[in-house]
């Protein structure tokens, strides 16, 4: 009987290590998870957070568990922004019953919330965060994309209707010169036809500015680049009150790009900079800072302004075909300087900080 009683006893105990193992395995790998993982009970206390979870929120692990929500908001060491984001997340998710949310934190990164409860759970929360920065990355290039596509074709059918009529105008008025010669108003058709020549360029502008052609490439020096396009901005920036500092790579740097379409690109940024600057207004002393680094098989260009900066909803409408803060702007400046750059297989991007300034960054591949 007591054999029988040790064999069962026995049993029990590699019963319980083996689903302890299992356990520690399982909680192993939730630990090790690039997500975030926390698991309240029914009674909404923190009973699991992961490593990754713990560096989200910059608190000890073991300091967490055991909290209820009240308690984790009441915690010394989660900051007031923490805090702002908790309770919204709890609003939407538990309250308003939302499986997913989405938030933006205080370095800009974008994150997936995701809440799971039910009967699956057995009365359990479990909440997980799941950095998507990439992935809206990729969806924003992508929309991108789409919208200056689309801003093509309404460019070249806008360019169509208007060419038409001009064309027929243009040639009826050639029909009339003799006749206004014969009255002595030629001059009214040579005006005529110069205008309608230069409404044509501005159409040919318009339609090239929309949908750059194919860059005709030839292999350049990025330092030489940089030096002749701050030539030519220097004497409007001190008229303006910047200063212009270049930093030369401490390299050869050779890129194989469309000299002109790059120019326009820089030239674009630079004027947008001295922009920026000029609205701060009183004794500011702007500052255009320009430098070149290698990095990798890339180059990497960045334009610094010590202007107003922006805030994060502007900067995500900021490559937006027509999209503009300024009075006089067509909003196609910034959207044709990511085609182009793209065109050429590189990326620009933008960081901005209200009231700190603006950096452009635009990266292109080196000649090897």
């Amino acid at each position: 009987m007591l054999s029988e009683f040790q064999e069962t006893l026995l049993q029990s105990v590699k019963a319980y290590q083996s689903t302890q193992l299992v356990k520690n395995k399982y909680e192993n790998v939730l630990q090790h998870l690039d997500s975030g993982i926390m698991l309240f009970d029914c009674d909404g206390v923190l009973t699991f957070i992961n490593v990754q979870m713990a560096k989200l929120l910059e608190m000890p692990r073991q300091s967490l568990i055991g909290c209820n929500l009240l308690q984790l908001l009441r915690h010394p060491h989660l900051n007031q922004f923490k805090k702002r984001k908790i309770l919204r997340i709890y609003r939407e998710t538990i309250f308003h019953r939302k499986k997913y949310h989405e938030l933006i934190d205080e370095y800009g990164r974008h994150w997936l919330i995701t809440v799971t409860y039910g009967d699956q759970m057995d009365g359990d929360f479990l909440l997980s965060v799941k950095d998507v920065s990439d992935f809206k990355r990729i969806e924003q290039t992508a929309y991108q994309n789409d919208k200056l596509a689309m801003l093509g074709k309404i460019s070249a059918a806008i360019a169509h209707e208007i060419r038409n009529p001009l064309t027929a105008i243009r040639g009826f008025i050639q029909l009339l010169r003799p006749h206004l010669m014969q009255l002595g108003k030629d001059e009214y058709a040579r005006i005529i036809l110069t205008e309608i020549d230069r409404a044509n360029d501005i159409i040919h502008e318009f339609l090239n500015s929309s949908k750059p052609s194919a860059p005709q490439k030839s292999t350049v020096n990025v330092s030489s680049l940089l030096k002749e396009v701050v030539l030519l901005t220097e004497s409007e920036a001190l008229m303006k009150g910047c200063q212009m500092i270049l930093h030369e790579p401490s390299e050869e740097l050779l890129v194989s790009i469309d000299v002109k379409q790059i120019k326009q690109v820089l030239l674009n940024i630079i004027k947008n900079a001295m922009d920026a600057i000029a609205e701060v207004g009183g004794d500011h002393q702007g500052v255009i800072d320009i430098r070149a680094e290698k990095e990798g098989k890339s180059v990497c260009i960045s334009i610094q302004d010590n202007g107003g900066g922006m805030d994060k909803g502007l900067l995500s409408r900021l490559f937006d075909p027509f999209f503009t803060t300024k009075e006089k702007g067509t909003g196609l400046g910034l959207s044709v300087s990511y085609r182009i750059i793209r065109n050429h297989r590189g990326n620009i991007s933008v960081d901005s900080l209200k009231g700190a300034g603006t950096i452009f960054t635009i990266s292109l591949p080196l000649v090897s």
